[in-house]
C-alpha cells in the first residue's frame, strides 16, 4: 500500500491525510527522553526490587518512547506511512500497559491489610478480570489501529473500533476505580490490624492509585472524543491537544507512580503482622460479648 491512498489536498478538510500541522520536533523530542528517563528510572526500581508487577508498566513506557520517536520521525518524514502508523499505534495502546499493573497493585493493596473479605470481588479473581479485560480492549484499540492504517476506505471503520476499545477501557477502569472506592469505605469502616497501623500509608497509595486512574479515564475520554470527530475534527488537527490531553497526562502518570511507588507500601509487608496474626490480634481487639 501507497502513502498516497491516505493522501488528498490539505485545502479538502473532509479528507484522510496524516497530520493537519507540522508535527512538533521540539516536543516529540522532549517527551522521548522524559518517558526515556523515567521508564529507565522504573526499570532500575524493578530490577532492585524484584518488583514484577511492574513489568507491563514499564513495557507502556517503551511504548510511549517509541511512539515518540515515531513522531521524531514524521517531522522529518510528515508523508511517510511508517513513522505515522508507529506513532499512532503505541502512544494509543500504552495506556493498557499502566493499567494492567494498576490493577494488580489493588489486589496487593487488599492483601498487604488483610481485607479480602471487604473486596467486591474475590481477590484471586480480581487482578485476573480486569487484566484480562484490559488485554481485550488492547487487542480491539491495536486491531482497530491496524485497520485504519489499511487505507482511507477502511479508516472510518478502524476508527469506530478503536472507539469501541476505549470505551471498554473507560467502562473497566471507571468498575475498577468504584471497587477501590467501595473496598477502602468497607476497611475503614472495619479496620482490619494492618489497616490501623500508624507506619502504614495505606490511605497515600490508595489516593495516588484513584489519582493516575483520573489520568487514564481523562485521556481515554479525550481520546473517544477525537476518534469520534475523525480525522478533519479539531482535536486532532491541534497538536497542542495531544501533548496536553495525552503526553502530559500520561508522563504525570509515571512520575507520580515512581514518586509514589507502590512497593513502599507493599515492602513494609514484611515487618507487619502476618496474615494469621492479624487475624488473632483482631480477635484480641474485639469487645468481650
Amino acid at each position: 500500500m501507497e502513502a498516497t491512498d491516505f493522501l488528498h489536498p490539505r485545502d479538502n478538510h473532509s479528507s484522510f491525510i496524516f497530520y493537519r500541522y507540522d508535527p512538533s520536533l521540539a516536543a516529540a523530542i522532549i517527551f522521548a527522553v522524559l518517558f526515556a528517563a523515567v521508564t529507565s528510572a522504573h526499570l532500575v526500581h524493578a530490577i532492585r526490587f524484584r518488583t514484577g508487577y511492574f513489568t507491563p508498566f514499564i513495557v507502556g513506557g517503551c511504548f510511549e518512547i517509541v511512539g515518540y520517536v515515531g513522531r521524531i520521525a514524521s517531522h522529518f518524514a510528515r508523508y511517510s506511512l511508517g513513522p505515522f502508523i508507529t506513532q499512532s499505534i503505541f502512544l494509543l495502546v500504552a495506556p493498557a500497559f499502566f493499567a494492567a499493573s494498576i490493577y494488580m497493585v489493588l489486589g496487593r493493596i487488599i492483601r498487604f491489610l488483610d481485607g479480602e473479605r471487604y473486596s467486591m470481588i474475590r481477590v484471586q479473581w480480581l487482578t485476573k478480570i480486569f487484566v484480562t479485560g484490559d488485554v481485550f480492549s488492547f487487542f480491539v484499540q491495536a486491531g482497530g489501529a491496524g485497520i485504519a492504517s489499511g487505507g482511507a476506505s477502511k479508516y472510518e471503520l478502524g476508527h469506530k473500533i478503536i472507539i469501541a476499545g476505549l470505551c471498554l477501557q473507560i467502562v473497566i477502569f471507571g468498575f475498577f476505580v468504584i471497587s477501590a472506592i467501595v473496598f477502602q469505605r468497607r476497611i475503614q469502616a472495619h479496620p482490619t490490624v494492618s489497616s490501623s497501623d500508624p507506619k502504614s500509608q495505606w490511605r497515600r497509595h490508595l489516593t495516588v492509585l484513584y489519582l493516575v486512574s483520573a489520568l487514564i479515564l481523562l485521556r481515554s475520554v479525550v481520546r473517544v472524543v477525537e476518534y469520534a470527530h475523525g480525522n478533519d475534527g479539531w482535536i486532532i488537527a491541534h497538536e497542542v491537544m495531544l501533548y496536553l490531553f495525552d503526553a502530559l497526562l500520561m508522563l504525570g502518570l509515571v512520575v507520580v507512580l515512581f514518586i509514589v511507588h507502590p512497593d513502599q507500601l507493599l515492602s513494609q509487608q514484611r515487618e507487619l503482622p502476618s496474615s494469621e496474626g492479624s487475624l488473632a490480634l483482631q480477635e484480641l481487639h474485639q469487645p468481650k460479648k
